[in-house]
């Protein structure tokens, strides 16, 4: 997939993953009671700090914090930009 947007620095554009429509029981989940995704595919990486080179690539799937990075709308998809101390982990 490609995105015509390359963040700076230490930055990462993810896509986030699809909220969870049903629970393990079956029960169908109302938008409104929806819990914000935290995990996600990076799309995009910047170039990394000059001492500080980024660990993650894109392709990765990442978990990051609920209210971690800026939400933003390229080609009418929804992205998250966040700095990478914003991951928590690569899975």
């Amino acid at each position: 997939m490609s995105v015509s947007l390359k963040p700076l620095a230490d930055r990462v554009l993810v896509e986030p993953a699809a909220a969870e429509e049903k629970t393990v029981g079956g029960i169908i989940i109302p938008d409104t009671a929806k819990e914000k995704p935290q995990r996600g595919k990076v799309i995009a990486v910047g170039n990394g700090k000059k001492d500080e080179p980024l660990t993650v690539k894109a392709g990765d799937t990442v978990l990051y914090g609920k209210y971690s990075g800026t939400e933003i709308s390229v080609d009418g998809k929804d992205y998250l930009i966040m700095r990478e101390s914003d991951i928590f982990a690569i899975l």
